[in-house]
């Protein structure tokens, strides 16, 4: 058995290697000749799986250590019996985490009380979820919309979508990327979904940098106010950016307007992690009858400890500063990022 591995999925060193040749290559540089006599594949958002990549290799099984599968081209793998799988819920406590610091950085910078403000949750799933539990601790008021939820579970939970972006002060988006159907959420941040939010929001997208429209983002914010809000002379959108459109080469000027803006990490907690490769190895062991796979538990790090010698568990600035100093080396900072460890570590 041949395993080709994304080299920087973390913890899976040494796992697979007493059953199976392991090889491990960068995943932007996976190509047809590296799998071609592969029979399984480990990757993470940086490799395209898809016909050009799978066409003519053995590959019966695709993991992914990512909650996201847009990079996996799941119709052309069903048709052709691959069997796939992601790690969903993964790192819902790491992304919860980020927007709990995002929330408190801005409640701090511009000295506003979260309990006086409402936070609109574009889906709901497993992040929303947590990010709505946290918001709530905090003492927001907290606006759900989730279509598909809506339509399983009735509508007394959630909202429509033009009512949150009006109500809402804060929005924070935790969707799947869909770029057709009913539930398309590509370009979902788009000139009407501008036009409707509240004056001075702060919108908050850590899901995938495809679902905001980063070209009519940039011309709304440049553009004269719309006759709705005559009262505003230029136009204020406080703007959370952790993931962009043709990442690694992200668009500069909107990293100089964003507020906060990160390289694609608020998933990145050591939990978030672990708990990704686990789920991978367990349903690569299941598919192949794999028996006595060791997976390590994870171990521990110590708490991260303020200046003044309060405990904390992420300082979200510190990511912020190290892409503004060198935006150009984003894919390296996603490579080589700091442990991070989740709330349950401090609390």
């Amino acid at each position: 058995m041949k395993i080709v591995a994304d080299n920087k999925i973390p913890f899976l060193n040494g796992v697979f290697e007493p059953h199976a040749e392991v090889v491990y290559l960068p995943g932007g540089e996976i190509a047809r000749e590296h799998i071609k006599d592969a029979d399984c594949l480990l990757v993470r958002t940086r490799t395209r799986c898809n016909h050009e990549l799978l066409q003519g290799s053995r590959i019966q099984f695709i993991g992914t250590a990512t909650i996201g599968f847009d990079h996996i081209d799941t119709q052309w793998c069903n048709e052709n019996n691959i069997v796939w799988t992601n790690a969903p819920g993964c790192n819902s406590g790491s992304v919860a985490q980020y927007i709990t610091s995002v929330l408190i950085e801005m409640a701090h910078r511009e000295s506003f009380d979260l309990r006086n403000k409402t936070l609109g949750i574009i889906g709901v799933g497993h992040v929303g979820k947590k990010v709505e539990s946290r918001a709530r601790q905090l003492g927001m008021k907290v606006i759900l919309n989730d279509p598909p939820r809506e339509r399983t579970e009735g509508s007394s939970a959630f909202t429509a979508l033009d009512e949150l972006l009006r109500n809402s002060d804060i929005i924070t988006i935790h969707v799947p990327l869909n770029r057709q159907g009913t539930d398309k959420t590509a370009n979902l941040v788009n000139q009407t979904f501008l036009e409707v939010l509240k004056p001075g929001a702060i919108l908050i997208n850590s899901s995938r940098g495809e679902v905001l429209n980063e070209d009519i983002l940039l011309n709304w914010i440049q553009s004269p106010p719309t006759t709705s809000h005559p009262s505003l002379v230029t136009r204020h959108l406080s703007l959370i950016l952790d993931v962009w459109q043709n990442e690694p080469h992200i668009n500069q000027e909107l990293l100089g307007l964003a507020a906060i803006a990160t390289p694609h990490i608020a998933g990145y907690s050591v939990d978030g992690k672990y708990n990704a490769t686990k789920k991978m190895v367990e349903a690569v062991s299941k598919f192949f009858k794999l028996s006595m796979v060791s997976f390590p538990p994870l171990s521990r790090g110590g708490i991260l400890v303020k200046p003044n010698g309060t405990p904390a568990t992420y300082d979200i600035m510190a990511d912020d500063r190290r892409l503004r100093e060198s935006p150009e080396t984003f894919e390296q900072q996603r490579n080589n990022y700091p442990p991070r460890w989740e709330f349950t570590d401090a609390e």
